[in-house]
């Protein structure tokens, strides 16, 4: 899913780079290249949003809610 999302990203920033070039608008910025790098931060970006989550969800200590939980494993000999 992470992938399309990408894909989904770059290519519609490659269609607006494509519609800027025929209407002879151009940005040095604004390249192939940038479309690209941006495309491999994003999805670098997802997936370090997708590690946080796990960790937040996996993380006994972080709520209020999550720490008794843990103590009630504990007492009960499942933790």
């Amino acid at each position: 899913m992470t992938k399309d999302i990408v894909i989904l990203v770059t290519g519609f920033l490659t269609a607006v780079l494509l519609f800027l070039g025929t209407i002879n608008v151009y940005f040095e910025w604004f390249t192939t290249d940038s479309i690209n790098a941006f495309g491999v931060l994003l999805g670098a970006g997802i997936a370090l949003a997708g590690a946080l989550y796990a960790v937040y969800k996996n993380t006994y200590a972080v709520t209020k809610k999550a720490r008794k939980q843990a103590e009630e494993l504990e007492r009960k000999g499942l933790k």
